[in-house]
Parts: C-alpha cells; structure tokens; sequence
C-alpha cells in the first residue's frame, strides 16, 4: 500500500498492485485496473517513486 493525499488534503493508502496509468493532465490521476480513478496532490513522478519503495519493500521481481 502506498499513502497519498486527494486534493482536499484527507490521506489515503492505495494498493500499488491495482495501478494500471498514472497520468499528469495537470492533475496527477491514478487510474485502477477496475477503472475506479483518483486525484492526488503529489505529482507522477513522487507516485512512482512510492510504488517502486513499495515494490522493493515488498521484493517484487524487478523494481520499475
């Protein structure tokens, strides 16, 4: 799980591995493989970054 903020500040944890886009249209929005979506505050790169520290917590394979 990762921990992000929407735009009205409140914090939430996704589960990395239901990522399937992570797009900045300015807005960072995460799309799910469901196609549930979310706008965060942080931007693209600082949600990869978070995935990839998840991943290599978790040990997956190779990390992004």
């Amino acid at each position: 799980m990762i921990l992000l903020t929407r735009l009205n500040g409140s914090q939430f944890s996704l589960n990395a591995f239901l990522i399937e886009t992570v797009e900045e249209t300015p807005d960072t929005v995460i799309t799910l493989v469901n196609g549930k979506r979310y706008i965060v505050r942080e931007s693209m790169a600082e949600v990869v970054e978070r995935v990839r520290a998840f991943l290599k917590e978790v040990r997956v394979g190779k990390v992004l």
